[in-house]
């Protein structure tokens, strides 16, 4: 049986495979709808005197259900991993952080996760990037 294309789209890949980002939840939902698409396509033009095996049926609604529960995996830990991130950048606020060449220097009072990652808001206004080359240090006393 041939099926006609059901829609235009083309899968994406990610070329960083070591960055988990957003636009990978949304690639995996563009191939979670693309999916979708084929079964109600394949059940839409199925001969209906020479119905599909219902083994086979089971077995393509299993495949859709693990898609569904791997999408709604990925979404629930990437919502950990940022409170995780975010529990352990709070830990620096009240430390003093300075930059690797030493040109951006505070005592963090907040900080917040962006798409860079942990970022320090110092008590100066300036603003830091929690990564490699970065000092944290309990704050000096002058005496």
């Amino acid at each position: 049986m041939s099926v006609d294309s059901v829609n235009g789209s083309t899968p994406t890949t990610n070329t960083n495979p070591t960055s988990a980002t957003k636009s990978d939840a949304a690639s995996a939902s563009l191939d979670y709808d693309a999916f979708l698409n084929l079964l109600v396509a394949q059940m839409k033009y199925q001969d209906p005197l020479n119905p599909m095996d219902s083994s086979e049926y089971m077995s393509q609604f299993a495949t859709f259900s693990n898609v569904e529960q791997a999408i709604k995996t990925n979404t629930k830990l990437d919502s950990l991993l940022n409170v995780s991130a975010l529990t352990q950048a709070g830990s620096v606020i009240g430390l003093t952080a300075t930059s690797g060449d030493g040109s951006v220097t505070g005592t963090v009072t907040a900080v917040k996760i962006t798409s860079d990652g942990a970022t320090a808001i110092l008590n100066n206004g300036k603003t830091l990037v929690l990564d490699s080359g970065v000092e944290i240090a309990y704050p000096t006393t002058a005496s």
